[in-house]
């Protein structure tokens, strides 16, 4: 069956380049002119993945983001004309999974897609893993600590998974963007940095676990 993406932008010029070349690779695509059009459409189809404009009239691409994070853990994938380094930190906070600035390839666009699709597939079942105070249950995508359960977008979900699997070895930010992202940023770890810091404070005082390797990268380690 067809993968369904719904793609938001007020520019319809926009809207129907990115949705030929998704419809190309054979996928289903819904499109919506303003915000509120694009929550409307999330909350009658179900959607695999989202493409949304920052600026959008109704409702912008903050305000759906922040209102499908209340129920839903879908990938999203930000666009913007601005690009700016607070914009993506601020859309990380969020739980936006990809951000991209425009003007952008639509190859690019697409390997995103592709690789995000890829990683809601089902995978095999993996027993939870506990490693000290923390508690991680892939098969039903939760993160405990101290008991308590801790709130993670998918990206970071990911991310901390990834960190843990190779836990007591020290990881470059390439290597972690090549093994949590599936491509390059074209060596812009900035990613990899804001997801790390807002990891570290949803595990609160756990957060130690996620050590800096200085002059390399970052290392999963629980503490004695």
């Amino acid at each position: 069956m067809a993968r369904k993406i719904l793609v938001a932008d007020d520019e319809e010029r926009m809207r129907r380049l990115v949705g030929d070349f998704l419809r190309k690779y054979g996928f289903h695509t819904f499109e919506a002119a303003d915000g509120r059009q694009a929550l409307q459409i999330f909350a009658e189809q179900e959607i695999d993945l989202l493409i949304l404009d920052v600026m959008m009239p109704e409702y912008d691409g903050w305000a759906v983001c922040r209102e499908i994070r209340k129920t839903s853990a879908v990938p999203i994938i930000m666009l913007t004309a601005r690009g700016e380094e607070a914009d993506e930190l601020f859309g990380f906070d969020l739980g936006v999974d990809e951000y991209i600035s425009k003007p952008f390839s639509l190859r690019i666009l697409m390997a995103r897609v592709q690789a995000l699709l890829k990683r809601t597939e089902g995978h095999a079942f993996n027993p939870p893993k506990s490693l000290g105070a923390l508690k991680i249950d892939e098969a039903g995508h939760y993160v405990y600590v101290d008991d308590q359960t801790v709130d993670l977008t998918p990206k970071e979900f990911e991310l901390l998974v990834y960190l843990a699997d190779h836990a007591g070895r020290a990881l470059t930010r390439e290597q972690i963007l090549n093994a949590v992202w599936d491509y390059d940023y074209y060596g812009d770890v900035r990613t990899v940095d804001a997801h790390i810091k807002n990891l570290r404070l949803k595990l609160g005082g756990r957060g130690e676990y996620v050590q800096t390797v200085r002059g390399v990268g970052y290392r999963f380690e629980v503490s004695s």
